[in-house]
């Protein structure tokens, strides 16, 4: 297993979005953060062996840091499909020796049902435009049906809420950490050349058996 620190560096070639779209809330997640959360999970024991899903992977930083650690498959799955030819051409920069499975689809609406062993890692879009609250609910929807366990970026203050969420869905929060999210200025409501935003980070064990039951109850 490589460092965290090596992660980081072979992370650092992974380009961002060449036309941000802000309904989206599309930044780059940054290589430090990526490496962090992907060591993480590896250490935990999520990532070696198992299919990692990647969802609103943008252009493939999570997967790309996931595919670097000795998965069984990686799923990157976006809804806009210009970060996904980026994510491509990501994948060649970092040269990983194995692909990444690239699928376009809306990540609260997964058309596939992985195999065995799950793990699903998200920097999904946080809600801060106006009509886009909770959009991160979706995300913790998916990955509660699809994962035996989740990593997850939030922003700052919403560990009341993951927890809940996850309460209520069979899940527990086993880990959790805050982290800093430097953010460019991209937008044209950006009033800073640069902004950091406070996030955090949570692990997720989704209870296979409590979905079952809420399954049968349907």
């Amino acid at each position: 297993m490589s460092t965290k620190t090596r992660l980081a560096q072979q992370l650092g070639v992974v380009a961002g979005f060449e036309d941000p779209r802000v309904d989206l809330e599309q930044y780059r997640t940054p290589p430090d953060i990526a490496a962090h959360l992907i060591h993480t999970a590896d250490l935990q024991g999520d990532v070696e062996g198992r299919t990692v899903v990647d969802l609103g992977t943008g252009t493939g930083m999570l997967a790309l840091g996931a595919v670097l650690r000795g998965p069984k498959r990686v799923v990157g799955v976006d809804l806009d499909l210009d970060p996904l030819a980026t994510a491509r051409a990501n994948e060649r920069r970092v040269a990983a020796a194995a692909d990444v499975e690239w699928v376009r689809a809306d990540a609260t609406a997964l058309p596939l049902v992985p195999d065995g062993p799950t793990t699903v890692v998200m920097n999904p879009p946080f809600g801060a435009q106006s009509g886009n609250e909770h959009a991160d609910r979706g995300f913790l929807a998916t990955a509660a049906a699809v994962g035996d366990v989740s990593y997850s970026i939030h922003n700052a203050g919403s560990e009341a809420f993951v927890e809940s969420f996850a309460a209520d869905n069979g899940g527990r929060v086993t880990h959790a950490y805050a982290a800093e999210l430097d953010l460019p200025h991209q937008f044209d409501f950006h009033e800073d050349d640069s902004r950091t935003v406070d996030v955090e980070v949570f692990r997720i064990v989704w209870d296979d058996d409590a979905r079952d039951a809420d399954a049968d109850a349907e």
